[in-house]
């Protein structure tokens, strides 16, 4: 399978040289699944699309630090280019941003949220078992970096995980997009440094609870297993 990853922002450069971009970090987490995975990189983010939706099998949405409502010139796009996926039914997976991202472009709505900064690992509850997931986990944790979170779902899509905090969590779009509001990809050594790099923006407390929080377990590889039995289920 050849997945595309539509780069929607660059990592902080005091972090890159140790953990890479956001699209390393995806091909770490799947292919520690499937080694034979292929990735292509479209930076998205400054106007590069494929000249054929066809040209990958599936696609992947990353985080950014831009919020789905601001007015930048790529946003628009992007957001055009998910709607022409949703009409192709092409397998598609959007991480935090693109979680967002697809939610906003198929008519439902992404803001900044009045419960603030998520930060270190957060747990959901599995709503429902859909029937392409052959592990399913009643509980399961993952590190998360977010304030926006999707706010109304798009017409014909269901939650599948959800928490107090984030009650749209984990979003199946019919049946060829799933969405996740946290990040599969990070680790926590990664997590730890943007809250360092990050202290002032997030608050003290905030980093202090967020960092604790790093002694919990996550459930990644579970979770990248679903992503990669979402796309060869399509």
């Amino acid at each position: 399978m050849k997945i595309g990853v539509l780069k929607t922002d660059d990592v902080r450069k005091e972090l890159v040289g140790e953990f890479g971009e956001y699209p390393e970090m995806f091909a770490q987490l799947l292919r520690d699944q499937d080694p034979s995975l292929e990735f292509v990189t479209y930076e998205v983010q400054h106007g590069h699309y494929p000249d054929d939706v066809d040209e990958v099998d599936a696609y992947l949405i990353t985080g950014s630090k831009t919020g789905v409502y601001e007015d930048k010139p790529w946003i628009a796009p992007l957001m055009e280019f998910v709607r022409n996926l949703r009409e192709r039914g092409k397998p598609t997976i959007g991480i935090c941003f693109g979680h967002q991202l697809i939610a906003q472009a198929l008519g439902g709505r992404a803001r900044k949220s009045d419960k603030g900064w998520g930060v270190g690992v957060h747990s959901y509850e599995l709503q429902e078992t859909p029937n392409w997931m052959s592990e399913p986990q009643k509980r399961f944790s993952l590190l998360v970096s977010h304030q926006d979170q999707v706010e109304a779902l798009p017409p014909g899509a269901r939650v599948l995980a959800s928490s107090d905090f984030c009650p749209m969590a984990m979003v199946q779009v019919d049946e060829h997009m799933l969405t996740f509001q946290a990040h599969p990809e990070f680790t926590k050594p990664y997590s730890n440094s943007l809250m360092e790099l990050r202290r002032e923006a997030f608050g003290e407390d905030v980093v202090e609870k967020g960092q604790a929080s790093l002694q919990n377990d996550i459930h990644e590889s579970t979770v990248a297993r679903w992503m990669l039995e979402f796309l060869r289920n399509q």
